[in-house]
């Protein structure tokens, strides 16, 4: 998967436009991806990312980078072996495309605020 473009409520991924929050795995895109909480991340909103194997998980925090991680889902995490990588979803985009060439890269991407 390799991100096109990202903009404030949009992203293309393969070609394909996104107007909603997406985690993206190697192989798939989740583009119906919700929160519990709109600008928090939870354990159980990364779910079946802690249940897969991956090298790091990028979580993009918004245009102004308003979305936080919580302190658990960090730590679980960390748990896993999985590097985390926190910024706001324009450099998220960029980081994404740049380690999955290399490395098993999920991504958690909020396309708003």
């Amino acid at each position: 998967m390799k991100i096109d473009s990202y903009r404030f409520g949009r992203i293309v991924i393969d070609g394909k436009v996104h107007t909603s929050d997406v985690i993206i795995y190697p192989e798939d895109v989740n583009s119906g991806w919700w929160r519990r909480e709109g600008h928090r991340l939870y354990i159980d909103d990364i779910k079946e990312i802690l249940d897969g194997d991956f090298d790091v998980l990028v979580v993009g925090t918004g245009d102004p980078g308003l979305l936080t991680v919580s302190d658990e889902a960090k730590q679980e995490i960390k748990n896993k072996n999985m590097e985390l990588i926190i910024e706001p979803t324009e450099k998220a985009c960029r980081i994404y495309n740049d380690l999955s060439k290399e490395k098993k890269v999920v991504a958690a991407l909020h396309l708003t605020c």
